[in-house]
C-alpha cells in the first residue's frame, strides 16, 4: 500500500475507515485468508528527505533512505492499530526476521533498511508465506509505457511481462525513485515466479474486486 493513500498530504481517516470496513467484510466472507500489509512513506517521507536534501544536498543516499524507512514505520503503526484486533500486534520492520508473530488475519509491515522500498519488502514478505501475487496499491489506475504527466503519447498497459516490464524501470534503485514497482523487487519477483497487480488503491471496491479473482482495473505484470 503506496504511502500516496495512506498520507497524501497528511494522514487520511476517511480512506482508512472505509478501507478498514471493506477488508473487515471480506475476510469475515473469507474466513481461510490472511492479508499483508506492507506500507510506503507518503507524504512524510516527501517531506523530511525534501528538507534534508534542502539543509544538505551532499546527504547520502543511505541517510534519504532511512528517513523514508522511518516514515513508513509511522504510517504502518497507524494502519495496524486501526486494524486492531485483526492486525497482528506490533509491525514488521525485517522481514527476513525469525521471530514474526503473525497471530490475527493481518499482518503489518514497514520499510526495512537502504537499498530499496516497500514493494521488495512485499516480495520477500510474499516468498515467506508462499504467496504467488502482489498487489501495489498506490495512486494510479494503471502502468503506463511512460509517464502521461509529461508524455501525452504515453497508453496504459493492462498485461506485460517481467522482461518487459524490467526495460521500463532499469535496475538501480535511488531513494524517492518514482517507478509502478521498484527494480529490486521486480528483479526478485521474476525470479521467485510472483505476479503484480498495479491499481489505484484509492479506489477500494476495485482492491476488493481484485482480491476475489473479479474483473478489475489494473496491470498484470509477469502473468
Amino acid at each position: 500500500m503506496g504511502g500516496s493513500i495512506i498520507a497524501p498530504d497528511r494522514p487520511d481517516p476517511e480512506f482508512l475507515r472505509s478501507f478498514r470496513e471493506s477488508i473487515g467484510e471480506y475476510l469475515a466472507a473469507n474466513k481461510d485468508d490472511k492479508l499483508i500489509f506492507v506500507i510506503g512513506g507518503g507524504a512524510p517521507a516527501r517531506i523530511y528527505q525534501q528538507a534534508l536534501k534542502a539543509v544538505s544536498p551532499e546527504a547520502s543516499a543511505a541517510a534519504l533512505d532511512w528517513i523514508g524507512i522511518r516514515a513508513t514505520h509511522l504510517n504502518a503503526m497507524l494502519v495496524q492499530a486501526a486494524f486492531a484486533p485483526l492486525s497482528s500486534p506490533g509491525i514488521v520492520t525485517d522481514p527476513t526476521a525469525e521471530d514474526i508473530s503473525f497471530s490475527g488475519r493481518i499482518l503489518v509491515a514497514g520499510g526495512w533498511k537502504p537499498g530499496f522500498s516497500t514493494d521488495t519488502d512485499a516480495v520477500y514478505l510474499a516468498k515467506r508465506y508462499g504467496a504467488k501475487r502482489v498487489i501495489n496499491l498506490s495512486n494510479i489506475k494503471k502502468v503506463y509505457t511512460d509517464d502521461p504527466r509529461t508524455n501525452p503519447d504515453a497508453t496504459p498497459i493492462d498485461t506485460i511481462s517481467w522482461q518487459d516490464f524490467r526495460k521500463m524501470v532499469g535496475d538501480e534503485w535511488s531513494p524517492g525513485k518514482n517507478t509502478p514497482f521498484d527494480p529490486v523487487a521486480s528483479r526478485m519477483a521474476e525470479e521467485s515466479g510472483i505476479t503484480v497487480i498495479c491499481a489505484d488503491g484509492r479506489n477500494i471496491e476495485n482492491t476488493i474486486a481484485i482480491l476475489e479473482g473479479r474483473e478489475a482495473v489494473g496491470t498484470i505484470i509477469g502473468a
